[in-house]
């Protein structure tokens, strides 16, 4: 109210590019013409095509309705957000499996900032399978029997209370009626939209999931204050040089801008440097001694290209490297800055020092 927004409760689709006809919950529909319009529809679970239809076979939203606390649950997809998950129910008290069809789990992060995760994991889940296939999900009125393929093909069956199927999400572009415009939808259901997030229809754009990986809150927001920069006829471009991801699970992990993974495959010629937290007092007392805060940095000048942490507090941390990545600093920008004590943010400086060559508290062993 105090910004002057009217809010519509409905589903809307788009009768031509100036107009929309809104369906409300009293059954009455309502037409609504605009000068501009943004779609923000957001996205969707995605699922398996074996999956039956079942109360016992979950997505992540219904796994955030707790009907109950399964005694057993499988999770089907090693990402973020089975993990998280999986967590929060190993947490209340269910014995915890994954299956994950990849060789890991987080395929998408650096291995050595996974592996403080997988550690707990090992100790809180009752079993983690990689690469490994689920052929058959069959329903029963209490239980879930799952029939699964090791890469040597031998297969097994396990049964549990409830199967929750974590395999990403899908953009909410249909039945908006996008076909009466001009806006354009790829071979994955995401909007095609220019760097102002202007889709092909000049009048409407496009913001968060629904116009691209990585779908991403905080990526969202920042579409959406240039796109409507861009309605206001203000110069405004999304092209961040770093999009900043988080993991919540324990130990959080989190990194910006080029993983080392990343950075290998497009055959930069990169310095990667590594601060254990075993080396920070103040780690030890959170009992996160297990973290790590690494830097990769372009070899010729130093400039930061990642910055990649495990750790309690990870996701707070990142923005330091994030904010580094944007104004392009070198490791030496980093490591002059002098950072508090003891803090776990000294541990981006000592990462950074370790690339210029001159850790602090930590020497690495000769090989």
């Amino acid at each position: 109210k105090a910004r002057k927004v009217h809010y519509i409760q409905g589903r809307a689709r788009f009768l031509n590019a100036s107009s929309i006809e809104i369906s409300k919950a009293d059954g009455t529909l309502e037409r609504l013409g605009f000068r501009h319009a943004i779609l923000a529809t957001g996205s969707t679970p995605s699922t398996i095509p074996i999956a039956p239809q079942s109360p016992r076979v979950m997505d992540s939203t219904g796994a955030l309705a707790l009907a109950d606390i399964p005694g057993r649950l499988l999770i089907i997809g090693g990402g973020y957000i089975g993990l998280e998950l999986g967590q929060a129910y190993a947490t209340f008290g269910s014995k915890v499996s994954v299956v994950e069809m990849l060789p890991h789990l987080m395929a998408g992060a650096d291995p050595d900032l996974v592996r403080p995760l997988l550690k707990t994991l090992g100790a809180q889940f009752e079993s983690i399978m990689v690469e490994t296939r689920v052929l058959a999900i069959t329903a029963g009125e209490r239980d879930v029997t799952v029939r699964l393929a090791d890469k040597a093909g031998v297969e097994t069956e396990q049964t549990y209370e409830r199967v929750l199927i974590s395999v990403g999400r899908k953009p909410n572009t249909a039945n908006l009626g996008l076909e009466h415009t001009r806006v354009e939808v790829d071979a994955r259901g995401f909007v095609r939209v220019d760097t102002q997030r202007r889709t092909r229809e000049p009048a409407i754009f496009a913001i968060g999931d629904i116009a691209g990986q990585p779908m991403l809150a905080h990526k969202a927001t920042h579409e959406g204050k240039v796109a409507v920069e861009a309605i206001a006829g203000r110069k405004a471009e999304y092209s961040p040089r770093a999009m900043p991801a988080v993991v919540f699970t324990h130990p959080e992990i989190a990194w910006t801008g080029l993983t080392e993974r990343e950075s290998l495959e497009q055959g930069l010629d990169i310095t990667v440097a590594k601060f254990p937290w075993a080396a920070s007092g103040r780690a030890m007392t959170l009992g996160g001694s297990e973290g790590l805060t690494k830097v990769i940095c372009a070899r010729e000048d130093g400039r930061i290209l990642g910055v990649g942490i495990t750790g309690p507090g990870a996701g707070e941390l990142i923005a330091e490297g994030t904010l580094a990545i944007e104004m392009g600093a070198v490791a030496e920008d980093l490591a002059q800055t002098i950072h508090a004590h003891p803090t776990l943010s000294e541990t981006v400086m000592e990462a950074a020092e370790d690339a210029t060559g001159h850790a602090t508290h930590f020497i690495k062993r000769r090989k």
